[in-house]
């Protein structure tokens, strides 16, 4: 696979410091640049701003949209990233830990199959649905 860029996300939040402190102390991410109303995260390499605007936020808090995949509610606006197996179910024991509330508990999707793939669905304090994988082969990743 190629070097990948990072890329660049901005959402909405309705409060900067209970953002910083999830972000920060449960998914161990560091903050780069920040001022009153936002805030630039190292997101797992990539750049993820938070802009605090609360009316800009979907209602994910009460009824988020949601397709239907594998007889789950998966919520169609979310975001997230692909980590290493082993370090997809480290943050998936520590989150458990913390007495997560998730949306779709930890799973594995296709086991044993070409695509076999680990996955989780929780929201952040502001309602933003994350979603965080992993493929047992990493070179499965777009393989249908």
């Amino acid at each position: 696979m190629p070097q990948i860029q990072p890329f660049h996300l901005a959402m909405p939040i309705r409060d900067l410091e209970e953002t910083r402190t999830f972000y920060t102390k449960l998914l161990g991410c560091s903050v780069g640049r920040e001022a009153d109303k936002w805030i630039d995260l190292n997101f797992f390499g990539h750049q993820v701003s938070f802009h605090v605007k609360a009316e800009a936020l979907s209602g994910a808090l009460n009824a988020p949209a949601t397709n239907v995949v594998d007889g789950k509610n998966v919520p169609v606006t979310h975001f997230g990233v692909i980590l290493k197996w082993d370090e997809w179910h480290a943050l998936s024991d520590k989150l458990k830990k913390h007495n997560m509330k998730f949306i779709i508990e930890p799973y594995i999707r296709f086991a044993g199959k070409v695509g076999e793939q680990a996955t989780m669905f929780f929201l952040d304090p502001s309602g933003n649905a994350l979603e965080f994988k992993s493929f047992k082969n990493s070179s499965e990743v777009f393989q249908a």
